[in-house]
């Protein structure tokens, strides 16, 4: 193997100013698409409320934003193209508590190094009567006219450093990266007009919406640039609801607000996820991993979901100065950030939606006839919990009984279930029942059971039309819910090991042992230090106590390292229970009677979570009678 022979020594010499700007604009100018996202940044800090982007070939060779804003007073146009020159900041505090999207002040100098930049501007008062056109090279200052505002130019990207420019994809990709930066301005921005032009001809906008703010501003928002589809499948995320704004130490509040889609709406990428704070696109690890836990039990397979989530929080507890794009941050309390972002989706996800579908087309009943609990035979269950009050459904120490089969025996009557919900058994098959009375107008949500369909499947009538319920699905589901519930409401217990468990750790893991040490004890866990070199387990959750305990250490420690918070224990515990609620779920092939499907609707009703079972697959689908009636051809 020949060596290289030495390089050359060289002298530590000062870089000259303009390559110090092509360096600089290396980190900020990946292609146009970041050009078109620092121009609108200054336009949205400059309080613009319509904003006008005109490319051409992609933006390679024009970059025009144009605004309504303040504009740029004239004596203060000769430090608008300088390095590190901005208004946005001037301390340290201010730093420590950045409000706008730009604080740094060298995009424009960036920018201006490596193309040819002009600078159009007024501001609105009697001392300027007219604009001022700045050269970004000569620096020359010319009187022109213009409305308030101002409009920056950006010609010929890249002419200055011709190797980058040999990069660049089609005009095409660059247009539709340059779109999408827009767009992720507009989501954030109900309240401002925007318009995309290339070449001469206008390929997307979206206007200001006026009169309504908060979610209603940002479902019309999202309905303008996503679709009318994401806003239908997609439930309103606001938390905490009934939350001041301050705390006590004045300090603002995290709050959580957006939509989430629902699990029906996911997608096989994740391009359709998008986070803000305070204003601001990111792409954050904490978030995605918090927002993506939440949908854990409800997604099939490997979907993404997708969502436009919005999280505010004081700034001072934010770090925005962490990445030249200022696309990644860094928060003081990444933990608090990752529980806040959790607990929103989740609480949003576990509305049964089968209410919400049908409470837009007709009331509830004043008074309607309440079903009997579907209750299987007693049987002594494999898993013993804590007693509960009685209530209507299907209890958590009745799962075993539905792993036998009952012996036959005559239909129970109402009364006869209402009086004992622990006395049932299978009907014996008989004479065809009476049809359904037909529904009143604004009946249960799920409507009413007509029929089974090959011992699968629930046939209902609703006010929409026809019902169709994976009866096993829908069960399994209930069950799995009940038992979740009935877990959390214990404290989570922590089994010693008679034993403890060693295993070598790396110099990180055993950072994160102690540092969160605190958070392993409230998941069931502890784990010490024997060495700098070795950790061991010494308790583990009570519920996984039959597990691998090195492999659940090493699991939530790794969880635990890269977003200060960890779901393995949960996820771990929920697989658990979604197999017993599996076995213990109803089976296929299972005659039941009208009164055990209506039933079970109701439940389903009740229970978060019910439009999906344990494994993401859905519980229910709803067949309005427009599509029954094309199925037929009826009026046509």
């Amino acid at each position: 193997m020949t060596s290289l022979p030495p390089l050359p020594r060289r002298p530590i010499r000062e870089l000259p100013d303009e390559l110090i700007s092509q360096i600089a604009a290396g980190e900020v100018v990946e292609r146009p698409a970041s050009v078109v996202r620092e121009l609108v940044d200054n336009a949205l800090d400059a309080g613009a409320t319509q904003i006008t982007v005109r490319l051409q070939a992609g933006g390679v060779r024009l970059i025009s934003v144009e605004d309504n804003g303040c504009g740029i007073l004239r004596s203060e146009l000769p430090h608008a193209l300088k390095r590190h020159a901005t208004s946005k900041i001037a301390s340290l505090s201010d730093l420590e508590s950045v409000g706008t999207m730009g604080f740094r002040g060298e995009a424009l100098a960036a920018i201006c190094s490596i193309a040819e930049v002009s600078l159009l501007t007024r501001v609105d008062t009697p001392d300027e009567p007219h604009g001022w056109l700045l050269d970004g090279r000569s620096g020359e200052l010319q009187p022109t006219a213009r409305a308030p505002g101002t409009t920056v130019e950006v010609r010929e990207l890249f002419f200055a450093t011709p190797a980058r420019r040999k990069f660049l994809k089609t005009d095409a990709t660059e247009l539709a990266h340059c779109i999408e930066a827009v767009r992720r301005h507009a989501l954030a921005r109900p309240d401002v007009g925007f318009a995309i032009w290339h070449e001469g001809k206008l390929v997307a906008q979206w206007r200001a919406v006026a009169g309504d703010s908060g979610i209603a501003a940002l479902r019309q928002r999202l309905a303008d640039v996503l679709g009318e589809d994401f806003v239908a499948q997609a439930v309103a995320v606001d938390w905490p609801i009934e939350a001041p704004v301050l705390v006590a130490n004045g300090q603002q509040r995290l709050r959580v607000w957006g939509f989430a889609g629902v699990p029906d709406a996911a997608r096989s990428r994740a391009d359709w996820q998008f986070a803000y704070v305070n204003g601001r696109y990111v792409r954050d690890k904490v978030i995605t991993h918090a927002a993506r836990s939440a949908y854990e039990d409800v997604l099939h397979g490997h979907r993404q979901p997708v969502y436009a989530l919005f999280i505010s929080l004081d700034p001072t507890r934010v770090d925005v100065n962490v990445h030249p794009t200022k696309i990644e941050v860094r928060f003081r309390d990444s933990r608090e950030v990752h529980q806040g972002v959790h607990h929103a989706v989740e609480a949003a996800l576990a509305v049964p939606r089968s209410g919400n579908s049908a409470a837009d087309a007709a009331p509830m009943p004043v008074a309607a006839p309440a079903a009997p609990a579907w209750t299987p035979p007693t049987r002594q269950a494999p898993f013993a919990f804590a007693p509960r009050e009685p209530e209507v459904g299907h209890r958590v120490s009745d799962v075993g009984a539905l792993w036998a089969t009952a012996p036959a025996a005559p239909p129970p009557t109402t009364a006869s279930i209402n009086a004992n919900a622990n006395a049932w058994a299978p009907p014996a098959r008989s004479a065809d029942p009476a049809p359904p009375q037909a529904l009143p107008e604004g009946d249960w949500p799920l409507g009413r059971a007509i029929a089974q369909l090959q011992g699968v499947y629930i046939l209902a009538e609703n006010a929409h039309g026809l019902v169709v319920v994976d009866m096993h699905a829908a069960h399994e589901r209930i069950v799995y819910e009940r038992l979740k519930q009935q877990l959390d409401e214990q404290q989570l217990a922590s089994q010693p090991l008679l034993i403890p468990a060693t295993f070598s750790a790396t110099p990180d893991e055993v950072a994160t042992a102690e540092d969160g040490a605190e958070v392993l004890t409230t998941l069931g866990l502890e784990i010490t230090a024997l060495s700098p070199k070795t950790l061991a387990v010494r308790a583990v959750p009570t519920t996984l106590a039959q597990g691998d305990p090195v492999e659940l250490a090493r699991s939530v420690l790794a969880e635990l390292g890269q977003h200060e918070a960890s779901t393995v224990v949960q996820r771990a515990r929920n697989e658990l229970l979604a197999t017993m609620a599996c076995h213990g779920a109803v089976r296929a092939n299972r005659r039941l009677t009208l009164d055990e499907m209506n039933a079970l609707l109701r439940q389903m009703e009740v229970t978060e979570r019910s439009d999906q079972c344990n494994h993401g697959r859905p519980t229910w689908r709803q067949m309005g009678m427009k599509e029954l009636d094309a199925l037929f051809l009826r009026g046509r």
